[in-house]
Order: C-alpha cells, then structure tokens, then sequence
C-alpha cells in the first residue's frame, strides 16, 4: 500500500537539522512526515554551542527564551599547570551586544536538551517525529520520489513531492544518490561522553594537558543538566573503556589527580575526525541538508549551528514553490550553503590544529553573523550599492518605535514566515499589497520612526530606498523608488 503525504515532503533524519524543518513547513501548513531510525531521541550532547545567528533563528521559530531557560552561559576555561596551579580566560572573545546584533555570546546546551526544545515547538504546531521508522530505499521520477519504510507497523511506500535527508554523517540518502562526499580524515580521533562525576566545581571548563595529544583533556559542566563532558583524544587505534571506571582512569591518568571520579556514563562515543563536503545538495526532488551534506571537526561550534541553518534556509523555499514560485527557487538552496559549509569545514580545520597547539582563540568568525548571501542570483541590488550593507547580507536589527508611540524591533517585524518589505520616505502606493508580504514604511509619516537612528546606522538608506527582507532574515533586495519594476519582477521568482 502506498501512502501520499498529500503530496507533501518525506523528511528523514529527526536531529537539528531535520527538526528546524519540519518547524518550518509545520508553521507554513506545508505536509509532511518526518521519520529517523533509531528508536528515540539522540541522547547525548555531540554539539551545544547555539551561536548568535541561530539564537537569532530561534527567536524566528519562537524557541530563544526557552533556550536560554533550558541552558546557560559558557563557563571561563581553566587551564591547569604541571604543577597544578591554574589560569582562567574566556572561551570566546567577549563581544558586547549592540542594536544591530542583539546577541553576541554563545548559549551553552546540550544537544538532547536543544532538540527536546524543538520537539516541543514542533508539537505545538500538531507534528511529531516518528522514531524507529527506517528509509529502506527511494526511487525518483518527473513529479516526485516513491520511498520505502519500514516502521513499527512493518514495511510501507510512501509517496511524497520531495525528499530531504537529514540523515546525518552516514546519510542513506547521499548513498542511494550516488553522491561523491571528499574531503579528508583529519588524523584525530577522541572521546566524547556525558557523565556524572565528582572532584571538579561547576563554575569553570577544566582542560588539562593543553598542547598534548597524548595527556590532553577536557571537562566541561553541561548546563542545564547535573552532567559533566569529557572530551579527549586518543589513538587512532583500539578500543576506548567507556565505562564509568575506564573514564575515571582515563582522567586520572591525564590529570594526575586522583579526586576526580565518574560515578556513572549516561552517553559516550569514539570518533574519528574529518571534514567532507558533498558534491551536490540537490538531485531532483531530493536534497541533502545537515551532517548528511558536510561533516567537520567539532571546534568552534559550527557543526550543529550549519545544519539548522541549513534547514532554515531550504524551509521557506520549500513552502514557496508548493505556494506556487517556480522549481528553479529551489536550486538556490545549493548555491547559498555549500560555499558556506565549505568555509566553515576551513574554519573548524584551522581551529583543531590550534588546539593540537594547546592554542585555540574563538573570535567573531564562530558567531556566523558576518555570514551571507551576497554573490547569490537572490541578491537584488538597483542601482548598485557601495555601503556596507548589501543584498545578500544578514538584516540587522534595529530598536525603533511605532506611530502609536510603543517601542518595536526589527526583529519583531521579521519574525514570522513573511517578506518584509521596508519603504525609507517613500510611497507605500508604489507596492500594491499581496499575501506573504508585510509593508512597513519608515519616516515622520510613516507606521515605523528611527528615532534613535539606529536603523539608519545599519541600513544606509537614502529617501525613497527599499529594502526587501526575506523569511529567512537576510536582505533580498534594495532598490530605489525608481526602479520599482525590478522588484515586481523579483516577486515573481519568489512566489510574491
């Protein structure tokens, strides 16, 4: 018996990355189901770094004060000496938050708790994952894929418009695909596990044996949890104890204290390092997103955060063509992240050889706000701009406040599955209304005033000037009031 999801979209892989897409097309009544293999939710905290730009997707999807109620701040590092005296510094170089970025430190959770949160949201909205329910094999033709599952009720086909694998590094759906996945093995392999143990405070990332691959090690609190992770290395050979007593001798060993004690393993996991990156995202009606598209080193904290990206981005496409914008929206979707994937792989490369060296500095390049769009064919800019700001970028937020008096942000403006379309000193009558698109007009006799400049600062828009923002909170296009036409027909690439 075969199944249509009327006919919507089969996503497989219910990790971060699949979770932000299934909120997405939940939120927009776009049909769908989303399965995974195993037989519940991830358990352990491979990521839980949220960086700036996915707090800011967070507040989009509605899930950042949760967030920040369900993890914490990231802890000083503490460095301990041979002879055991010790220096704390910050992880992250510490950034002061500002109106255009109103978060600049990264949120520490761990990354069964982060997708708790998201299955939350995703209940709220009527779905749920559907675990133990494995894709066997698909088969593609001209007006969509006909998949084989096999769930707790046995084997079914389920026919859907679209495929998406979010299925992780291992991903089925690269490999039925045939899809090339180079790159390299980095030549390090560690330990990561999430414990319970005695002999080290909470307030502090204790590292030992920095610029050692043989004693290095590190234990951080996990906020949110009574839970302790251990990260180390090991070698490229063997078998690792990843018992409690086999943890507990390990960090004996590489501490040189004896205090410290695992009582219990609630998740652990040896893994070998590498950084890869797909050939392709797209093959018809099938994409890849997440780990299933690019697998990395796990420094800096990019891994997790590239994947809800991702998904983020492919989301509001998706939904667009079912709403009717053409299928060539949809080649967009590769064209925008892999070149990003593929810096972050540098990115998270660089970093794994400073910390070989005991050296690691995190800067503003982790945050992911400098990130964007704009040599992408979506980036609309008439007459061309020489400003800071351009199409393609990451839309800033601004504090202003409305015609009524009460204080607003951009960001509340954007958050939702809209377009949002801002008019500096111009014509609102210039842009007739249409659905999926929120007008807002800025200036003495407009719905929004700056009075604080600080959208001004950000944007650098002379009167009469559009900026377009897409759903996804970059900007799609600025134009100038006489070159209104190119936005009409920028609207009907999109689906406007």
């Amino acid at each position: 018996m075969t199944k249509e999801i009327s006919p919507g979209i089969l996503i497989c892989g219910a990790g971060a990355a699949g979770l932000t897409l299934a909120i997405e097309l939940a939120r927009r009544g776009i049909p769908f189901r989303l399965i995974d293999k195993i037989d519940a939710p991830f358990p352990g905290s491979r990521g839980k770094g949220v960086q700036p730009r996915t707090q800011e997707i967070f507040e989009d999807l509605g899930i950042v004060d949760r967030m920040f109620a369900t993890g914490g701040p990231y802890p000083p590092q503490r460095e301990y000496r041979a002879d055991g005296s010790h220096a704390d510094s910050h992880i992250f170089e510490p950034h002061a938050a500002s109106p255009a970025e109103p978060w600049q430190g990264p949120l520490l959770v761990p990354q069964f708790l982060t997708e708790g949160v998201m299955r939350d949201r995703l209940a709220e909205l009527g779905h749920w994952p559907e675990f133990g329910c494995e894709l066997l094999g698909f088969e593609q033709d001209d007006t969509g894929v006909t998949a084989r599952v096999h769930g707790p009720n046995g084997e079914e086909t389920v026919r859907a418009r679209y495929l998406i694998g979010t299925d992780g590094g291992r991903s089925a759906v690269r490999h039925v695909l045939d899809i090339g996945f180079p790159g390299k093995t980095l030549g390090v392999r560690a330990v990561a596990a999430d414990v319970a143990l005695t002999g080290l405070d909470r307030d502090a990332w204790h590292r030992f044996g920095e610029g050692s691959m043989e004693r290095q090690i590190a234990i951080c609190p996990l906020a949110g949890t009574d839970l302790f992770q251990i990260q180390a290395p090991i070698p490229l050979d063997g078998d690792p104890d990843l018992s409690a007593a086999g943890l507990s001798a390990m960090v004996a060993h590489r501490t040189g204290r004896d205090d410290i004690r695992v009582h219990s393993v609630s998740w652990a996991s040896a893994y070998g390092m590498s950084a890869r990156l797909a050939d392709r995202y797209r093959v018809g009606p099938v994409f890849l997103a997440g780990d299933a598209a690019h697998t990395h080193p796990p420094t800096g904290g990019q891994g997790l955060n590239t994947s809800i990206q991702d998904a983020y981005n492919l989301g509001w496409k998706l939904a667009a063509v079912f709403a009717g914008a053409p299928d060539a929206l949809l080649d967009t979707y590769e064209e925008e992240r892999r070149p990003i994937a593929a810096g972050m792989l540098g990115l998270s490369t660089r970093l794994l050889d400073a910390a070989k060296r005991g050296d690691i500095r995190r800067g503003r390049d982790v945050q992911q706000l400098d990130l964007g769009y704009p040599d992408s064919s979506l980036a609309l800019e008439e007459p061309a701009r020489g400003g800071r700001l351009l199409a393609g970028d990451r839309a800033p937020d601004a504090p202003m406040r409305g015609a009524a008096g009460h204080p607003v942000r951009l960001f509340e403006l954007f958050r939702g599955t809209h377009w949002t379309l801002i008019g500096h000193q111009a014509d609102r009558t210039l842009v007739p209304p249409r659905a999926g698109l929120h007008i807002h007009i800025l200036g003495p006799h407009g719905d929004i005033i700056d009075d604080g400049g600080h959208l001004r600062d950000a944007y650098a828009l002379a009167a009469g000037d559009w900026v377009l923002v897409r759903p996804d909170g970059y900007i799609g296009a600025i134009v100038s009031s006489g070159e209104i036409g190119a936005l009409e027909t920028y609207f009907r690439a999109v689906g406007l």
